[in-house]
Order: structure tokens, then sequence, then C-alpha cells
């Protein structure tokens, strides 16, 4: 099955031939690996891990399912909740074996088997929170996976049960946070890390937020064990993101494109109207930042306002020219050519770290602060970092009791479903409000600081907590997954049924229910009798 690939990509500088990773012309066998080009595979596999098949795996899926977007073109049956095993399978192999989407998987063991043999400590630490980083998406995708396993060189190799993956995604932090501490100052691999140029401090605070976002997702399966995790992340040395100037950021250059920008010449897909609901609703800094002005790719159709469209319409009633009557994801993620920005991958902002401490505080947890204050320096965190809105604009959205709004079509009338605001929660933090009523306002602050393109991590943790509520899809052609329910994961792919029969076939009783959309990760634990139903079943 999984044979580790020998070659990598080589280039004089991070980005030399990024624009030709799908088609690698240039390549060395693995005795030929030095110091030299070990740092250009690292890069390989940080662009190609975080963009494997980036419409698919991320708009196509996670961003459609997060409801972010909502797919316009007619032939993507994602759009009702139906998985497509020619989507699903070259975004799983696209890690392991597919030098096609970047074999990330590969490139990457080929870095941590390099600095460990020639004891490049540091290095290697940074490899290893790499593959924390990689293989957690896909994990939370799948649930078992290949992971311990990976590279063995045999040709049937077994999975992982999540459980086990997540207990050792903490241990493997442990080494590297330890490497991090006792180099503090120092750097590796210079340009070719194309998040931190190899800054050691800047590493250990970006390992310690991991550590929190995946205390905080395992936070229903294994409580206990997720308070232990979350705490260790705050108390560690270094401590974990609290500026912007820390996030971890995925640079992009002219050849190292900014993906979801790779897809926007044309329009496939509009804002949804679950983002133009609270968006609007909010008034919020972010709206002409996140959404232009109705209609179109360019603003190029008459309307009024900002649109967003309900997901899951019926393939017939879909098309293209639905673009006229709909607002498209804000112009800075246009192509270069229209005046796109070419913006960075935002892989953990000290947004999202202040919003997992807020959660860990309602949850009881020493977060180093109260849940009313980190919810708030989450907020500000984020429209800082995504707005030009001033100091008092931001005081002002903090303590708003705005609540989101009902969508409207681009003639200011109610949209075609006469749809309800998708929910009543406000902006300001309700104190003397129910558990469920903070943890809705918590994830939905999060989910909003994470658009565009952290769509892979909106879907988890609505998964994981059902916020923010969304919509109910209009019409789901996937007989396991309701209107009023999400997909919960993504199947085995069928090239693993192919070559890995057995393994795959052991691996589905890792997962603890039928190979299914509808069967829960492990993770996904929270008690359906307080899990939210979306807003407006159709």
């Amino acid at each position: 099955m999984f044979v580790l690939t020998v070659t990598i990509l080589v280039g004089s500088s991070c980005t030399k031939n990024f624009d030709e990773i799908n088609t690698p012309k240039d390549q060395i066998t693995i005795d030929q690996l030095d110091v030299k080009t070990v740092g250009s595979a690292l890069a390989q596999a940080q662009y190609s891990g975080m963009m494997t098949w980036y419409q698919v795996s991320h708009n196509l899926y996670a961003g459609e399912w997060s409801q972010f977007f909502t797919i316009i073109h007619p032939n993507f049956p994602s759009a009702n909740f139906t998985e497509v095993g020619s989507w699903s399978d070259p975004t799983f192999t696209g890690i392991y074996t597919n030098t096609r989407w970047g074999a990330a998987g590969t490139q990457l063991k080929l870095v941590e088997d390099f600095t460990e043999e020639n004891n490049l400590t540091v290095e290697n630490a940074i490899a290893k929170v790499w593959k924390v980083q990689l293989f957690h998406r896909i994990t939370d995708y799948w649930g078992p996976i290949i992971y311990s396993q990976f590279g063995n060189g045999e040709t049937s190799v077994a999975y992982d049960s999540q459980e086990d993956i997540y207990r050792s995604f903490f241990q493997t932090l442990d080494e590297v946070v330890t490497v991090f501490q006792n180099n503090s100052g120092e750097e590796a691999f210079g340009t070719n890390d194309l998040v931190y140029g190899g800054n050691v401090d800047q590493y250990l605070k970006w390992a310690n937020s991991l550590r929190l976002r995946l205390a905080i997702r395992i936070a229903y399966a294994d409580p206990s064990l997720a308070q232990q995790e979350a705490e260790k992340a705050i108390s560690a040395p270094g401590g974990v993101i609290t500026e912007n100037a820390d996030s971890a950021l995925l640079e992009s250059t002219v050849n190292n494109i900014n993906k979801l920008s790779s897809i926007t010449y044309h329009t496939e897909f509009v804002v949804s109207s679950t983002m133009q609901s609270l968006l609007v609703g909010y008034d919020d800094p972010r709206l002409d930042v996140y959404m232009q002005p109705c209609c179109g790719r360019l603003q190029q159709f008459e309307g009024e306002g900002y649109v967003g469209m309900r997901n899951g319409m019926p393939s017939s009633d879909r098309g293209r020219d639905l673009e006229q009557n709909n607002s498209f994801v804000g112009s800075k993620w246009l192509p270069i050519a229209d005046g796109g920005t070419n913006e960075p991958d935002r892989l953990m902002e000290a947004a999202e770290v202040y919003f997992l401490r807020a959660e860990g505080a309602l949850r009881g947890w020493n977060m180093g602060g109260t849940a009313k204050d980190l919810y708030e320096s989450g907020i500000r965190a984020s429209l800082e970092a995504r707005t030009d809105a001033t100091s008092d604009v931001i005081d002002a959205y903090v303590v708003s009791t705005n609540t989101p709004a009902k969508p409207l079509t681009y003639t200011g009338e109610a949209d075609l479903y006469d749809s309800p605001p998708v929910s009543d929660i406000p902006v300001l933090y309700q104190e003397a409000g129910s558990f469920e009523t903070r943890l809705e306002q918590i994830i939905t602050q999060k989910w909003l600081s994470l658009y565009p393109m952290n769509d892979w991590e909106a879907w988890t943790e609505r998964r994981r907590t059902g916020y923010p509520r969304g919509y109910a899809i209009i019409e789901s052609l996937n007989p396991r997954v309701s209107t009023t329910e999400l997909v919960r994961r993504l199947t085995f792919v069928p090239s693993e049924y192919t070559n890995n029969l057995e393994e795959t076939e052991a691996a589905v009783s890792l997962l603890g229910g039928p190979d299914e959309n509808d069967t829960r990760v492990w993770w996904d634990a929270k008690p359906l009798s307080d899990y939210p139903t979306p807003t407006d079943p159709q």
C-alpha cells in the first residue's frame, strides 16, 4: 500500500517551482538529500499539505458543510450532502502517495527522518510540529487513519484509532516543546520555512497553541485529558499565541499562490445565508472585507446590499447565473489579476487561540482569564487582524446587542425560503446565559474569525459543538444524513479498499460504527440531547 516516495522537489529557494508542485520535474533521490535540500522538502510539505486539492477538500466539502459558502454549480453533489469518492480519494492519498497533489506526508517524513539521523534537533522538532498539523487535519476528516505505521515499506499498512493518534499528538508536542525551550532564540531552515522563517520562539508558541486546539477538540470525548492538556498549554514556558504578529500564516507569493484565489477566477459558489445573517445583523466591521456587495464576482450585476444563499438547493435550481443575485467572497481573495492581494493562508491566529481559551474557561479550566474577557479578546484580535476598524468601533462591536438578521435577496425582499435569522444570540457576552448560550456565542465568533480559508477547522468545530447553528439545507440526497443533520466524516476512500482492503476493513472496527457519513469520529461525542438543531428546517 503506502511505500515511501524517494523523491523531493529541488529548489534554490523556498518558493522555487511551487507552480509546478503537482507535476514536479526536478527530483533527487533520498540518498542525495542533504542539509541544503531538506529545507525545500519542508517547504513543499508545508504548502502541499495545506493545499492538497483545495477546491474539493476545502471549498466543496468543508466550505459548504461549514456554511461559509454555498455551491451554485449544478454538478457538485456535495451541496446535497453527497460525498464523491473520486474527490475524497486524492484528498486522502495526496498526503500519503499521490505526488500529483504533493504527497505532503511523504515529503515531511523525509525531513523528519533525515533531521533525526543527522542530529538536526531543532529542524526535527519543527518537522514534528508539522506532522501534528497535517495529520490532525486528516484524522479529523476520516477518524482512523494510517499514522504510526506510515512509511514502513509494507504494501499493507494498518490504521490507528483516532484516540490513539490524539494521545500520540500530545506526546509529540511534549518532545518538541522541550526542544524549543532548550533552544530559545535559534532559527532553522531559514526562508525555506514558509511560516516563521524557522524562528524557534514563535514555533514554541504555535506548538503550545496546537496543544490547546487539540485539547479542546477532545473535551466531550475525554474531559479529564482535555483539561490536563489545555492547562499544560497555558502554563507552558513560551505561552500560547496572544498577538496577531505571532499567528501562524503560510506565506503566499506569485508562485506559492493563495489557493482560494486560484479558484475565484470563475464563480461556482457564493457566500452563504448563514454568513449574511450574522455579518449583516451584527453590523460586523468584517462585512465588507468578507463579502462583496451584491452582485457577482466582480460586482458586475446590479443589486442591493450583501446577499447570501441558502445551502443545499436542488441541483435543478442551481446554476452559475445565480452569481447575478448573490454576493461573492471578499475581493482580497480574487486572483491577483482581478485585484486580489494573494492573502496568506491563516493556519492558526491569535483570535482562535483566545476563543479556545474562552471555551476552556467556560468549562471551568484555568485558562489565564475569564470566559468573558477571553471571548472579547478573541473578537478584538480578529477585527484588528482583518479590518482597519478604530478602537472605538471595535469597542462598540464587542458590547453590541445586535442579533443576526433575516436573510434578504438582492432586491431587498425576503429570500426565497422566507428564512428567519439564523440565531438570536447577540455579540455582547451573556454572562447570565446558559452554558449552551455562551458556547454558541464563543463558537459563532470563532467561526467568523476562521473565514474564509480555514473552513477545515470551521466544519470540524461545527460537528463538535453544533455551532454556529447554520440553516438546515434545502435538499439532502444522502439517505443517512437528513437536511437538519450534518455530514460527520468522510468515508474510507476507494483506493484503500482496492489496495489495502484487510487493513481498511479493520479500520472500520476502530471507527466504532459503519463506514458512513453519519458515523461520528471519536472526539465527536457531545450528547445529542445537547446538540442544537439547525435553524428553519425544510
